[in-house]
């Protein structure tokens, strides 16, 4: 499963009033190829599914992944912090072993 905090749930549901989607839009979550640890977060809005996609429902959220990026996100959570020193959306991870120092990859 991947979680969404209600954080990131928020600042999410403003992100995409801000935009206009409508309520068929969705969080997709992956993991790419990228970063100084080898791997690299990456998050959009979508309102098409995949063949392969893993569908997940946390918090009244509808929260997408692919098959393969799933490896790597299982029981993650999706977080955001804000503020002058918060980070933005961020990815709380138990499967990583590492990350860089900026947060933004990981290594597993």
């Amino acid at each position: 499963m991947v979680f969404i905090a209600e954080s990131a749930k928020t600042k999410a549901i403003e992100l995409m009033k801000d935009e206009n989607l409508s309520d068929d839009y969705f969080i997709r979550v992956s993991v790419v190829s990228g970063g100084c640890s080898g791997l690299s977060y990456k998050m959009d809005f979508d309102n098409e599914s995949q063949p392969n996609d893993q569908v997940f429902e946390d918090n009244g959220m509808k929260i997408v992944t692919d098959l393969k990026s799933f490896l790597y996100l299982c029981n993650t959570t999706l977080e955001f912090s804000g503020g002058l020193n918060g980070k933005g959306f961020y990815f709380n991870n138990p499967n990583a072993a590492r990350e860089c120092g900026c947060g933004e990859s990981f290594a597993v």
